[in-house]
């Protein structure tokens, strides 16, 4: 397949929010592919806000006046942010997912599926040199069984629209080295974006499938889909630009599209994530880009995959994606998986040899050509430092 050049990619370009033109209902599917998911809702108690210009921050119209609390005064603002800041934006716009026992069963697992999603409605900003043309097409591979000691899985929500799925990884939590319980993975896998809300249900799965049971269209029990248990998310903190930006007003919110969770077993084993799966991936923040070689991680469920097998594309050096110039361009690699890779990780070898997560899926081309995600900084490395630090 040939590639797409970037002047001819903004048609091209999909948002890889699962549920952004979702058909299903509380029990799956209602209306097929293509039927629009309810918006957002906004907070009742608060005045919608008319957009415009606050600060150095471009609103969308339509935002519940309660999001504006906390805001920095400018995204340029947010890169000096202290742990007290993070905390109190957090405490403004509280994560609540209460455990819900035995909710999650492979039915309602295979009902999790992404709708077809819609066009981006902003251009790449191939005028400022820093959109690349994009790079050859690359095969997504299995990756092989067991997945036992890998640090990816499955992450499950509950949503206006219906259930959804995503790709995540458990990494490192800086103060707690070897006994992490945090997994990363895109915004639009845990918050509706644009003033919205926190999706609910949310729960990650490590090792989803590892031994094959479900694959085929076989039906399998709770235990071979989730042989590492069911892990809940507690606390959940994302991009300050996801929240107002995401989903539906332009796609430089993408350039922040990333998550951390912290979870436990609903099982309580004694165990924590990392010490259960064998391994933890740290981030590397400010990564060389021209020192890359990326290895993009998912379970892709749109056709011609079904989500029920880990695969792995192996991308080399990340090209640059842009559709704010103020804001890091995305590393995009070529590789063909679909929806449900959404918030997998991209991995590169550090300078001391480790693998290190250096991105996650946000999004990609309609024809599958290749993904894009996030480049990490200084925002997502805050991000992370305080949910490390918030016990």
């Amino acid at each position: 397949m040939p590639s797409i050049h970037r002047s001819a990619l903004a048609a091209a370009l999909v948002t890889g929010t699962l549920l952004a033109a979702s058909a299903c209902g509380p029990d799956g599917p209602a209306g097929g592919a293509g039927t629009p998911a309810p918006p957002p809702a906004a907070d009742a108690s608060a005045p919608a806000t008319p957009g415009g210009v606050i600060g150095g921050i471009t609103l969308p119209s339509g935002l519940p006046s309660s999001l504006l609390e906390g805001l920095p005064k400018s995204w340029d603002d947010l890169k000096k942010w202290k742990f007290d800041d993070w905390d109190k934006w957090a405490s403004k716009h509280v994560f609540n997912n209460p455990v819900v026992k035995d909710f999650w069963n492979p039915d309602k697992m295979g009902d999790a599926k992404p709708a077809d999603p819609a066009p981006p409605t902003a251009k790449p900003a191939a005028a400022d040199g820093v959109t690349d043309p994009e790079p050859p097409v690359v095969k997504a591979v299995q990756v092989p069984r067991p997945y036992l000691k890998q640090p990816s899985g499955k992450v499950f929500f509950s949503a206006q629209g219906g259930r959804g799925n995503c790709s995540a990884t458990v990494i490192a939590d800086p103060q707690h080295p070897g006994r992490s319980n945090l997994v990363w993975t895109a915004a639009h896998c845990v918050h509706e974006g644009k003033g919205g809300t926190f999706y609910k249900d949310l729960v990650f799965v490590p090792a989803y499938n590892n031994s094959g049971a479900s694959s085929g269209g076989r039906k399998a029990p709770l235990a071979e889909l989730a042989p590492l248990g069911t892990w809940w998310a507690d606390q959940v903190v994302t991009s300050p630009q996801w929240m107002v930006e995401g989903g539906s007003t332009g796609d430089a919110a993408n350039q922040y599209d990333f998550a951390v969770m912290r979870v436990h077993n609903q099982n309580d084993t004694g165990k924590s994530l990392e010490e259960t799966v064998g391994s933890a991936a740290p981030v590397w923040f400010d990564a060389p880009r021209d020192q890359l070689k990326v290895s993009a991680v998912g379970y892709p469920l749109v056709k011609p995959f079904d989500g029920q097998e880990l695969y792995k594309c192996d991308g080399g050096k990340p090209t640059r994606l842009s559709f704010d110039a103020k804001r890091p361009s995305m590393l995009t690699i070529g590789c063909d998986m679909t929806q449900g890779a959404s918030g997998g990780g991209w991995f590169a070898t550090m300078p001391d040899g480790r693998t290190a997560l250096v991105s996650n899926t946000s999004i990609g081309t309609q024809d599958h050509t290749s993904l894009s995600g996030p480049y990490l900084e200084t925002v997502a490395k805050q991000a992370l430092d305080w949910i490390s630090r918030k016990q």
